[in-house]
């Protein structure tokens, strides 16, 4: 059986998500009350250049952490994953990408949000700094892409898109890395 929504709520619509309550029917009398995210999809780059790649460290409430992540940011209304790609990379790290090559999407948390996460590898860069936006405090890392996955294996990486992307990336770095 295919699960049935019986009632539908929007009890949240902030800037950033919105919050769905459903009441859903996974089988016959098994109701359940599901609460979900509701998240604009988004994108992540993984910028690298001369064996490095571009990192963004930057304060996260929600974690209270420092984190140590790939540039990355949310789609407007209608954009394409591709487009938002080039602009986010334009504001976190300053830099325009010639070549922007998908590696494929994931859901970043979903059993209880909808946000769907666009992967791309970035090269070939020049710069051409958009403004940040207001609420980024952003400083840009450059990292040799050994010890970038010596980080993700340590556990010093704890950013599940920056870690999602740089093992969907594994096959494209072995030349980056002298693997």
């Amino acid at each position: 059986m295919t699960p049935r929504v019986h009632a539908s709520e929007t009890p949240f619509t902030g800037r950033a998500f919105g919050v769905r309550v459903d009441d859903v029917e996974y089988a016959p009398g098994r109701r359940h009350r599901i609460e979900t995210v509701v998240h604009s999809a988004a994108v992540t780059m993984l910028p690298v250049e001369d064996g490095q790649i571009w990192f963004v460290r930057q304060y996260r409430h929600s974690a209270e952490a420092m984190l140590l992540e790939l540039p990355a940011g949310t789609l407007n209304a209608g954009e394409d994953p591709v487009i938002a790609a080039g602009r986010e990379l334009q504001e976190e790290i300053g830099q325009r990408a010639a070549t922007l090559t998908s590696l494929g999407s994931f859901w970043l948390a979903p059993g209880y949000s909808t946000e769907l996460m666009h992967a791309f590898l970035a090269t070939g860069f020049t710069p051409d700094a958009l403004e940040q936006d207001e609420d980024e405090v952003i400083e840009v890392v450059r990292v040799p892409v050994a010890e970038a996955l010596e980080l993700a294996r340590s556990g010093a990486i704890r950013d599940s898109k920056t870690l999602a992307t740089l093992f969907l990336a594994l096959p494209l770095l072995a030349g980056e890395r002298g693997a």
